[in-house]
């Protein structure tokens, strides 16, 4: 069920090979950061954002399913998670994020289903 977190909707505007690093993000309640690092690999797309002193400095990974739209003109790309989603998304963990499956799992479970997810937690 976590699989398709990690592909970005067709309706996001993504266009494979765009460098996204640097790019703002935008939460559908404001600004959270600048993307430091994102790969659009087939089945394995996330952005890693640097959410700065909002969050005191903490990076969080976003799987690509949580893009709603990019702007490359404005160069901002807009997720479908509030603030509050972003904060309280599991830790990153630069050094395991690759390898991970545990990690991995835990995101996608979170970004599908749990308190990211389109139903805030709730299994409908």
């Amino acid at each position: 069920m976590t699989e398709h977190v990690w592909s970005y909707k067709s309706t996001a505007g993504h266009l494979a090979g765009t460098d996204l690093t640097g790019y703002t993000v935008e939460a559908t309640d404001g600004h959270i950061g600048k993307i430091d690092k994102h790969s659009d690999e087939a089945g394995d797309a996330y952005l890693v954002v640097d959410t700065g002193v909002w969050i005191f400095g903490k990076e969080v990974l976003l799987p690509a399913s949580t893009v709603t739209r990019i702007d490359p003109a404005e160069r901002r790309v807009h997720v479908d998670q509030t603030k509050e989603q972003v904060k309280n998304s599991p830790e990153f963990h630069r050094e395991k994020h690759l390898g991970d499956p545990e990690y991995r799992a835990e995101l996608g479970t979170y970004y599908s289903t749990g308190a990211g997810g389109p139903f805030g937690g709730r299994i409908v």
